[in-house]
């Protein structure tokens, strides 16, 4: 049984690699098409910041104002810690 799994998985990801790789086809056309109008290129920095430092500090924004608006860490909440009390043996 797990012979047959793996062949359909095998052909599940050949299938899907194969329709992406048809799909993207024309993503590699070197001719433009009408109506085409491209804006300037970024230049590294510019790349750098648009898809590495924006999502970082939306990141820390996000997660900056969860932790400061979290309502659970008032005293006594379900987070806070108490001690068992030891247990005393009866004398007999």
């Amino acid at each position: 049984m797990d012979k047959k799994n793996a062949l359909r998985a095998g052909a599940v990801a050949a299938g899907t690699t194969l329709m992406m790789l048809l799909m993207s086809s024309p993503a590699l056309a070197l001719t433009r098409d009408d109506g085409d109008d491209p804006g300037p290129g970024l230049s590294a920095i510019d790349t750098v910041a648009l898809f590495v430092l924006c999502p970082l500090a939306l990141f820390a924004i996000i997660a900056g104002l969860v932790i400061l608006l979290d309502k659970s860490r008032k005293a006594g909440g379900p987070t806070a810690v108490v001690k068992p009390k030891k247990k005393v043996k009866a004398g007999v």
